[in-house]
């Protein structure tokens, strides 16, 4: 178990308080976190965390290590590489899939923008028109998500950017917590956490909130700001995946 203290200790020191919205204390005689403020992260004791470090033969949980991940920020490949040390295999992340009939389901209703999305936002199916108003949605890993705090374009499509961001952040974490240490939610957030300072400040709010319907602003590219209508279907058998439809209101 030396390897997994080697590991955990390297990737503490690399984070500072501020990284993780903790108050700086002044010098500190080794960088990055100590280790009772990463455990308090991570919501494990203290001395056990340093356990861990010090390399002793103890076997922490797949919960446990999700929660290191997750409090260390760590990316896929460490998140694989940490679960690896500790003995455990990563969970297998399942492709969420559709049929046919149902990934036909956004083309039928061209030329209104639609597509369907994963429990976790991934987008599954698409019409023309969907590609057109969000711009780079389906260029490569497609997520709503994502899309709205990576995709420089979103903050011109979606007018309101900040209410609706914060709104699709509290969506997103009801959903995480449906489905705890799920390898495809805790990529998402890593990312997420990595690339959007708004993520980093609005998470530990903690907000919720479930996925409904609406009206948002949206400036579709090269015309006028202009008032949709959306409406979320869940699919029948898959209750988590949901059929959104734009329509002018």
């Amino acid at each position: 178990m030396r390897e997994l203290g080697v590991f955990l200790r390297s990737r503490r020191e690399r984070i500072t308080p501020a990284d993780v919205g903790l108050p700086g204390s002044g010098r500190r005689r080794t960088p990055g976190l100590r280790r009772e403020e990463l455990a308090l992260l991570a919501g494990i004791s203290a001395t056990w965390y340093t356990y861990l470090e010090q390399g002793r033969d103890i076997r922490p949980s797949e919960q446990v290590l999700a929660a290191l991940a997750q409090a260390l920020r760590l990316d896929g490949h460490e998140r694989d590489h940490l679960f690896h040390l500790a003995g455990h295999t990563p969970a297998v992340v399942e492709e969420e899939r559709l049929t046919a009939e149902e990934a036909a389901v956004p083309l039928m209703l061209q030329p209104n923008p639609a597509y369907i999305i994963g429990n976790s936002y991934d987008v599954l199916s698409y019409n023309q028109a969907a590609d057109d108003l969000f711009p780079n949605l389906t260029a490569q890993r497609p997520n709503f998500v994502r899309w709205v705090f990576t995709e420089p374009a979103a903050r011109r499509v979606v007018v309101d950017w900040e209410p609706e961001a914060r709104g699709l952040l509290a969506r997103l974490r009801t959903l995480a917590g449906r489905h705890p240490d799920h390898p495809r939610f805790t990529a998402l957030i890593d990312e997420l956490h990595e690339a959007s300072p708004e993520v980093r400040a609005w998470w530990p709010r903690y907000d919720v909130q479930v996925r409904q319907s609406g009206r948002k602003r949206l400036r579709p590219p090269g015309r006028r700001i202009t008032e949709f209508a959306y409406t979320a279907f869940h699919l029948a058998e898959r209750p988590e995946q949901t059929l959104v439809i734009y329509a002018e209101a």
